[in-house]
């Protein structure tokens, strides 16, 4: 199954979306959310927004929780162009173009995920005492930490 976002005529040139739009498609949609939250750009706030609303739709449409899933596609079309003159030298009118974008972002459930969590839903489900929360299944492992040595503080007098 798979959710599908469209957002149109979004105020920004497709040129300055695709610049952070190819940070994001690696991560998570829960992930992106976070690199997004602290950029200062004004397109990391459009995207913010498409892509919580799109996690919105998708666990309401999927019944799945944000954290199983992950980006389909996410591309940023050109949008409708607004024609407009500056002036220019000797009374001419110069031609610019406002340019707007379309977002798409189709967001799906990622298998893998899943299935690790059912597995421990069902080991939990059987009563096994080695049980492992879905929680520690998804998160990497860690590394250990080297213990660290006892420092002994040397003080000398001086006489």
């Amino acid at each position: 199954m798979e959710s599908l976002t469209y957002l149109k005529n979004v105020k920004m040139t497709p040129k300055k979306l695709r610049m952070i739009r190819d940070n994001i498609v690696r991560m998570k949609p829960q992930e992106s959310l976070d690199y997004l939250n602290y950029m200062t750009m004004k397109s990391a706030e459009l995207f913010y927004a498409s892509i919580h609303s799109a996690i919105a739709n998708a666990t309401s449409t999927l019944k799945v929780s944000p954290d199983v899933l992950k980006f389909k596609l996410l591309t940023v079309e050109e949008g409708r162009k607004l024609k407009r003159y500056r002036a220019g030298s000797r009374g001419m009118a110069r031609p610019f173009a406002k340019r707007s974008s379309h977002i798409k972002i189709i967001l799906i459930e990622d298998q893998s995920i899943k299935s690790k969590v059912q597995n421990s839903e069902t080991l939990q489900k059987k009563g096994d005492k080695k049980s492992v929360s879905p929680k520690k299944l998804i998160e990497a492992p860690k590394k250990a930490e080297p213990k660290k040595k006892e420092v002994k503080k040397v003080t000398k007098r001086l006489v």
